[in-house]
């Protein structure tokens, strides 16, 4: 049986990959702060600080994986607006000291490093392939951009089996509120409750985004575990924009309220990418991979799980 080691196992996207890896037979290892919790009780949960490197080697040593998932990111875009030094420190100084705890344990595990679709920035066409140049638009989209860069620089330097990923965004049930469509989600399920009134506040409605199933994100991140190239960087997305007024159209459609759409200036950001659209020919030609779990649906799941 191999093993898995997640780390950043307690987020969002952690909890659905622990999950997938379980069900395909993977012994799976999840690494959280102290004040976090890993919910799967058939996952074995490790204390990890990635600004530490002593912890790393230690929770490395002892577990031996075969594959590394990075998760442990600060991933809010509007976060790292208000918090640079936070966001530099986690995304850059923690992924470095994980590259480099790696490197020197002697393990020759396999290292999914997780980016993000914003680090391609202001694009000039789409959908957008893997060799386009970044530019990146804002504070994460730059830290992202660079540990893309560092984990290119360490497979090729040090021969190190490292897949970088490049995820779109990512969507589903348990999404924290800071993220759009859990946001809208959130609002609209108060709204039904009678715990706010019948207006939601929005940022623009008017970008364009890439939005996947969490569920079909997490397939693919497990499909380049097993059949991703060695230093070779993927687009992970639905390879479809949408624009978020429809998202929200598709929201309020499920639900019987008659509410109010108000723009908030307090959630338009200080520079905003108009259009993000991945192209997923190459995950889809070396993993077989392509999303399945229509955009209605998630946002059905999502909805539900704010209204309970």
């Amino acid at each position: 049986m191999k093993k898995v080691l997640i780390i950043g196992g307690a987020g969002f996207v952690g909890g659905y990959l622990s999950e997938i890896l379980i069900e395909n037979g993977f012994e799976v290892h999840s690494t959280c702060l102290p004040y976090e919790k890993i919910k799967n009780p058939e996952c074995k949960a490790h204390n990890l600080d990635i600004l530490d490197k002593n912890q790393i080697s230690a929770v490395l040593d002892e577990v031996k994986p075969d594959v590394i998932y990075h998760l442990a990111a600060q991933s809010s875009v509007a976060l790292s607006w208000k918090n640079p030094q936070l966001t530099v420190d986690i995304n850059i100084k923690g992924t470095l000291n994980v590259l480099d705890s790696l490197r020197d344990s002697g393990l020759d595990s396999r290292i999914i490093l997780i980016g993000s679709g914003e680090e391609y920035g202001y694009i000039k066409h789409c959908p957008v392939s893997e060799e386009e140049t970044l530019r990146p638009g804002n504070i994460y989209a730059a830290t992202k951009a660079c540990q893309s860069m560092i984990g290119n620089i360490y497979a090729r330097a040090y021969k190190m089996d490292i897949v970088m990923v490049r995820a779109f965004n990512h969507i589903g049930a348990g999404q924290l509120p800071q993220f759009v469509v859990s946001d809208f989600c959130k609002q609209v399920a108060e709204i039904e409750k009678g715990l706010k009134a019948p207006e939601m506040r929005v940022g623009n409605l008017d970008a364009r985004r890439d939005f996947t199933d969490v569920r079909d994100v997490v397939r693919a991140y497990m499909l380049l575990g097993e059949k991703g190239k060695s230093g070779e960087l993927y687009n992970v997305g639905s390879g479809k924009a949408m624009v978020i007024r429809k998202i929200l159209d598709i929201i309020i459609s499920q639900s019987t309220e008659d509410i109010k759409i108000t723009v908030d200036p307090e959630r338009l950001r200080p520079s905003d990418i108009p259009v993000i659209e991945a192209d997923i020919s190459r995950i889809t030609a070396d993993t077989g991979w392509k999303p399945e779990i229509p955009i209605e649906e998630t946002i059905k799941n999502t909805l539900d799980y704010w209204r309970r």
